[in-house]
């Protein structure tokens, strides 16, 4: 388990202005026999809550954290904008979301 510092390190560097997008190795689909999306990547299933999955549905690679951030805002009460910086942060250490940074 990473430490706060660790995490705090690698947070940052999933900024306001990055364009997050799924790896081309990852698929984002829906899995009717769980009844909720999945993240596919090679030799792994990651089973999504509502929010992540909305969150890695905005992740088109022209959206910028902070317009995802904005639209989750407008689909939920509350969304706190760090909190989807640690959960992009934590998939692009899997290796399962690209940033670019243009």
């Amino acid at each position: 388990m990473p430490t706060d510092r660790s995490e705090t390190a690698t947070s940052a560097a999933v900024r306001s202005s990055s364009r997050p997008k799924l790896s081309r190795h990852v698929d984002l689909m829906f899995d009717q026999v769980r009844g909720r999306h999945v993240l596919l990547a090679p030799e792994s299933v990651s089973v999504l809550n509502v929010t992540g999955a909305a969150i890695l549905g905005l992740c088109d690679g022209q959206r910028t954290v902070a317009a995802i951030v904005a639209e989750l805002r407008g689909r939920y009460d509350r969304v706190v904008d760090d909190e989807v910086r640690r959960f992009l942060a934590r998939l692009v250490d899997r290796r399962c979301v690209e940033l670019s940074d243009d």
